[in-house]
C-alpha cells in the first residue's frame, strides 16, 4: 500500500427514544465521524453527545447533511432546487458547528447523506449547490464524495469552486461497473458476509481490484473508507480492519 487510507463511519443517527448504531464502541476505531445534523436523524442532544464522543477520541468531525426526510431516513429523493440544497446544507452545517464550537472543535469536512449523496453523482446543478455551500461556509472546507472509476467531472467542478475533495469508498456495499453504488433494491447490494467486507476493504485500501456486483474487476482510488458500525457483526469487521490497516 503506497499511502494510508482513513476509516469513517456514519454516526449520531439516533433520534429521541430511537437508537441506531453503537457509536461508543465504533468511535475509537475510526478516523472520521460523519455526524447526522437533524434532517435525517440526530436530535440536538444526540448531536451534542456525538461531538463530545468524537472529541474524546480525537476523531475528525464531518457534517452529514441530508434532504429533510426524517421519516425516510434521508433515503428518498426530494425535488429540491439547487438554491434550496445550498441553503439546507448551510443550515445543517451551522447546527453541527455550534456544538463543535462549544466543545472546542470544528467541522472538518462535509459528507452528504443518503439520497442527496447519490443525487450528486448524477446532477451537476446539485453537486455545484453543495460545493457552493462548502465554499460559502468556510474557505478550504472539504467535500467528501463517491470515488468512481473516473472522477474527472467531480475534480473539474470542485477546482472551479475552490473546494477540496475527499473521495470515499464503501467496504460493505456492492458496486456497479462505473463505480456507482448498486441500488439497495438490487439483490446483493449490501454485503453481510464479514470476510467479504474485509476483503473488499483491504483491496480498496491497497488500490487493488475487487469484484463489482457482476463479478468484473473494479479498481477505485479513495481517501477514506466507510464501514458501518450499527451491529455487532459490523463492529467485529471494523475491529479487524483497524488492526490490519494499523499493521500495514
Amino acid at each position: 500500500m503506497t499511502r494510508p487510507i482513513l476509516l469513517n463511519c456514519d454516526m449520531g443517527e439516533s433520534y429521541g427514544a430511537w437508537r441506531m448504531g453503537d457509536d461508543a464502541h465504533a468511535m475509537p476505531l475510526v478516523d472520521q465521524a460523519n455526524l447526522a445534523c437533524g434532517f435525517h436523524a440526530g436530535d440536538p442532544l444526540i448531536m451534542q453527545r456525538s461531538v463530545a464522543l468524537a472529541v474524546q477520541h480525537g476523531v475528525a468531525i464531518g457534517a452529514h447533511p441530508s434532504y429533510p426526510d426524517l421519516q425516510g431516513f434521508g433515503r428518498r429523493h426530494l425535488s429540491c432546487s439547487p438554491e434550496e440544497v445550498t441553503a439546507l446544507v448551510l443550515y445543517q452545517l451551522g447546527a453541527l458547528d455550534a456544538f463543535c464550537r462549544s466543545a472546542g472543535a470544528e467541522v472538518a469536512y462535509v459528507k452528504p447523506h443518503g439520497a442527496l449523496y447519490n443525487d450528486l453523482v448524477r446532477d451537476d446543478a446539485l453537486f455545484a449547490a453543495v460545493l457552493r455551500a462548502c465554499a460559502d461556509y468556510r474557505r478550504g472546507l472539504p467535500l467528501m464524495t463517491l470515488a468512481l472509476a473516473d472522477n474527472a467531472r467531480e475534480r473539474r467542478m470542485a477546482d472551479a469552486a475552490g473546494v477540496p475533495l475527499l473521495f470515499e469508498a464503501f467496504a460493505d456495499r456492492a458496486y456497479l461497473a462505473d463505480g456507482q453504488l448498486a441500488p439497495r433494491r438490487l439483490s446483493g447490494a449490501v454485503h453481510h458476509d464479514p470476510q467479504r467486507i474485509l476483503d473488499q476493504a483491504l483491496a480498496i485500501a491497497a488500490g487493488e481490484p475487487f469484484p463489482d456486483i457482476d463479478g468484473a474487476p473494479l479498481r477505485l482510488r479513495a481517501d477514506s473508507l466507510c464501514v458501518h458500525g450499527d451491529n455487532a457483526e459490523s463492529l467485529a469487521v471494523l475491529r479487524r480492519l483497524r488492526a490490519r490497516l494499523d499493521g500495514l
